[in-house]
């Protein structure tokens, strides 16, 4: 590779903890399995709980002011299951006007009656600061009710806040015992921390082999960042056989999901024609993908293609933009880059550069 490239990049640690922070909000579909059950084998005989799967089968069917309809007696009257879905519906805004503070209030009603499904989004409101200020210990507090209930996403969420140590004290064993609790229960969040935790070997002794078990069963549920470390894996040979193709056709897996790493990384095969026909124009469409969304390798790499004229015509004013994008981000081999190519350009060519990285905006992923 030439001085002004980047190498294959895994997610590091600090980009899947702040991922798996932010993995769905509030799980509303295991909210409703948690109860389904007992709902129906009761509601027959039942009054309240087969007004309770009234509002479920509403909400399910789209009729939220229908759900709200049957909900609100049950919530007025202490049902924790009532309340936890009213949170649901003032958090989502369906059927009510979107609300995070009534939201927290039903939320908190049912959590102290001990509901599993309202700790756990309790938890998540104090953790992003949504109708109550931002409270990790308190975060932290209620995720673990939850947890020890076993709700699954509880346990994953803590197992993050225990290898972040936010709101409670660091602890790789604990995040690693969380983890696998959530992980033993198939969820795909989890195994890629999990496999993480092995490839890196925080809080066990570092095993590739156990890696690569625990990427491939979240790559199979689809998780674009297992599915992009379990290519890096097979691109290196650690864990499996060295295989360029099947580490690329996983890193384009995980692009196709709109994951920037697993866009940059597949960028990276088309440049450098490792595992697929060289191709700067595909190269170029998938950095540019993971560049829009601020990855920062991918903004330095495009800046790269631009400079050499790989794909497209030689630009210097799109080079020296990306660079500088790719720089203010502290990647400090495109700084290097940015002041290599300013030399090449007038004063008018690096002004209008920076006006265009500093009218950029990020693109959501597609």
């Amino acid at each position: 590779m030439n001085s002004a490239r980047t190498a294959w990049s895994s997610h590091t640690l600090s980009q899947i903890a702040t991922t798996r922070l932010l993995l769905r909000w509030p799980n509303s579909g295991a909210i409703i399995v948690a109860v389904r059950v007992a709902i129906l084998f009761l509601a027959l005989c039942v009054p309240a709980l087969a007004d309770l799967a009234a509002g479920q089968r509403a909400y399910e069917s789209g009729d939220y002011a229908t759900a709200m309809k049957e909900f609100l007696p049950l919530a007025r009257q202490g049902n924790a299951d009532a309340q936890c879905f009213l949170g649901v519906l003032y958090y989502r805004g369906q059927g009510v006007p979107q609300n995070d503070k009534e939201a927290v209030r039903w939320y908190r009603l049912a959590a102290e009656q001990g509901n599993g499904a309202a700790q756990y989004n309790l938890g998540r409101s104090y953790s992003n600061g949504q109708g109550v200020p931002q409270d990790y210990k308190e975060a932290a507090r209620w995720l673990r009710l939850a947890a020890e209930q076993g709700m699954v996403d509880a346990q994953a969420f803590l197992g993050v806040m225990f290898y972040r140590g936010r709101g409670i004290e660091q602890d790789y064993k604990e995040a690693m015992r969380w983890n696998r609790l959530a992980a033993e229960q198939g969820d795909a969040g989890a195994q890629f921390n999990l496999g993480l935790m092995y490839e890196v070997g925080d809080g066990v002794v570092q095993d590739y082999n156990e890696a690569v078990r625990l990427y491939r069963f979240a790559a199979d549920q689809s998780n674009p960042m297992a599915q992009n470390n379990l290519g890096t894996l097979y691109l290196n040979g650690q864990g499996v056989p060295q295989d360029k193709k099947e580490a690329a056709r996983l890193y384009r897996l995980a692009a196709e999901q709109g994951e920037a790493v697993g866009q940059f990384n597949l960028g990276g095969m088309y440049r450098d024609g490792v595992g697929v026909p060289q191709d700067y124009k595909e190269a170029l469409k998938w950095y540019r993908l993971a560049a829009e969304q601020g990855n920062e390798p991918a903004q330095n790499s495009l800046g790269v293609m631009y400079s050499e004229g790989q794909g497209m015509p030689q630009d210097y004013i799109q080079a020296h933009m990306w660079y500088n994008l790719a720089g203010a981000n502290g990647d400090a081999m495109a700084i290097r880059n940015r002041d290599r190519v300013a030399g090449k350009m007038t004063p008018g060519q690096i002004a209008e550069a920076q006006r265009l990285a500093r009218e950029w905006k990020p693109k959501a992923s597609r």
